[in-house]
Parts: structure tokens; C-alpha cells; sequence
């Protein structure tokens, strides 16, 4: 008889590789489970490397929720050349001297990019207009807009300023730059609007997350190391570090995961993870009107 393997169930925090998909390190990471039951919580695009969140099992439950937290990135942003994806995976479309740009005028540029901003989407990009992906409609050779979006960039430092010469013989300015976003922010777009701003062009030439929520570069594993020794972060371990805390009886845990909305305490963020007297996760909820609905019951 072949004896029957239960997929670990937790979280994964890996550090991928550049020219790796999403969808690409899920398929992995269904290999290495074993389990078909796995997820990601938001896509990192091909080019970049750094953490991309998995869940397995009852942790996929999780990842709609930590889809939508703060992202933290390290990149590097040429200014001088424009391209089609806005990064340096697309041909290049213009380009224009850089090396007269000063400091101050990148700083000022910089800053106008920081804060509660209107983003307009890069358009080779998942977004979907009218329902088709906008990738899709720049392939079929459509004419388009994507209209701006809200976002919020807490944090875009300049940490160095490089001159270099592209291969086309454009003198250009490479920035190495640290971001804090919201989450549905594009990088690519802030190389793209910052070389805007400076009237030469600007794109996105390396990319790597380092953050997502509360899961950062120092909890993540290759995908070879995780197919040497698959590391797992526990579901409540992990909703713990991602939610507020709101710890119950346990005459509460059995009305919450009989779906009874009960009287909740008033938190400053949402969801919030609800434990029993064991330590165990039980259920995330939110508030409304006072009560707790129930988001996902894991008991």
C-alpha cells in the first residue's frame, strides 16, 4: 500500500528568481508539497527577485487578506531611455541625454512621487479594461487608456546616483532607490513618471521585494533550498505577524465558528485574527456595526 504524505500546511515566504513567474514558483511549490492546494498572495513580475508569499492548505485562506498590505522594494531606475514595459524588458522607445539632470531636480522629482499619489498603470500589465488584460490589447496593437489610481508611496529614498553610457551611446543616469507602497503600485511606473518629470525618460532596470506586510528577505528560502528542506511558517504563526490579535473563550470560539456575529473590540486595523484559549487560529474577521463577520474560519 503507498502510504499517503499530508502536505505541510503554512505559510511560504521565497525569494525568487529573476525570469521565475508567480505562477511559475506556485507550480513549483505544488511539486515540492506535493499538494495542489497552494497560492500566492499578489504577483512580482518575471524580472524582479525577492518575496513573493505562498500559502499551502488552509493558509491559502490568508492570502486574499495579505494581498492587499504594504510592499517594500529595492531597484534601480535608469533615467534617459524609455521602453515599452516602462522596464528593461521592453524595446527602447526614446531616449535622451541625462547626464545634465541634478541632484536636486531627481530629488524634487522624487518627492513629487511620494505620498497619496494618482498612478496610471504601466500598460503592458494584468490590469483589465473592460475585462481584457491590458497586455492582451497591447499585443493585439489597440489604442488605449488606463485611467490613474489611487495609490500611496510612504517611503521613495534616493540612495546613489551613477552615470553610465547605454548601449546605444545615450549618456544616462542610473538611481538606486528604495520604495514603501501600497499595495497595486507599480515601480516600473514610478521609474516611468519620474523620467517624465525630468523631460529624458526614465524605466525600471532591476527590481527586488523585500518586504510583504510583516514577511521580509530575512524568513525567505530559495526554491532550491525549499526542495531540500521545505520551511513552513505556521497559519497561526503567521496571522499573528500579518493581524491584530483578539483572543477569545471558549464558548465565543464555538459561536464564531458557527458563523454567530458576536460583539467585538475596536481595533485600528483590519482583519483581525481570533484565537481560542489553546493559541490556536480560528477565524479572521472585520468589523461591522459592531460585530464580527467572519472573513475565514479555519476551525
Amino acid at each position: 500500500m503507498t502510504e499517503r504524505i499530508t502536505p505541510p500546511d503554512g505559510l511560504v515566504i521565497v525569494d525568487k528568481p529573476s525570469g521565475f513567474t508567480s505562477h511559475d514558483v506556485v507550480a513549483k511549490m505544488r511539486g515540492i508539497a506535493r499538494t495542489r492546494r497552494v497560492g500566492h498572495a499578489g504577483t512580482l513580475e518575471p524580472m524582479a527577485t525577492g518575496v513573493p508569499v505562498l500559502g499551502i492548505e488552509r493558509a491559502t485562506k490568508l492570502l486574499g487578506h495579505l494581498a492587499l498590505t504594504e510592499k517594500e522594494y529595492l531597484g534601480t531606475i535608469r533615467l534617459g531611455q524609455n521602453t515599452v514595459t516602462d522596464d528593461a524588458e521592453g524595446e527602447i522607445t526614446s531616449s535622451a541625454d541625462a547626464s545634465g539632470i541634478a541632484r536636486d531636480a531627481i530629488d524634487a522629482g522624487v518627492a513629487a512621487l511620494t505620498g497619496d499619489i494618482m498612478q496610471v498603470p504601466s500598460k503592458v500589465s494584468a490590469i483589465k479594461i473592460d475585462g481584457k488584460r491590458s497586455y492582451a490589447r497591447v499585443r493585439g496593437g489597440e489604442e488605449f487608456e488606463i485611467p490613474a489610481r489611487p495609490v500611496t508611496v510612504s517611503s521613495f529614498r534616493l540612495y546613489d546616483v551613477r552615470e553610465a553610457v547605454a548601449e546605444d551611446g545615450t549618456a544616462v543616469l542610473d538611481l538606486v532607490v528604495s520604495v514603501v507602497c501600497s499595495s497595486g503600485t507599480y515601480i516600473r511606473a514610478l521609474a516611468r513618471d519620474l523620467g517624465g518629470g525630468l523631460g529624458v525618460g526614465g524605466h525600471l532596470t532591476a527590481l527586488r521585494r523585500t518586504r510583504v506586510g510583516p514577511y521580509g528577505l530575512d524568513a525567505a528560502k530559495t526554491l532550491d533550498q525549499l526542495q531540500e528542506e521545505l520551511t513552513v511558517m505556521p497559519v497561526a504563526d503567521a496571522a499573528n505577524a500579518a493581524f491584530a490579535r483578539w483572543e477569545v473563550d471558549e464558548r465565543r470560539a464555538k459561536l464564531l465558528l458557527n458563523g454567530v456575529r458576536l460583539d467585538m473590540p475596536s481595533y485600528d486595523r483590519s482583519p483581525v485574527a481570533v484565537f481560542d484559549p489553546q493559541g490556536r487560529l480560528i477565524a479572521l474577521v472585520e468589523e461591522e456595526r459592531g460585530k464580527a463577520k467572519s472573513l475565514a474560519v479555519f476551525g
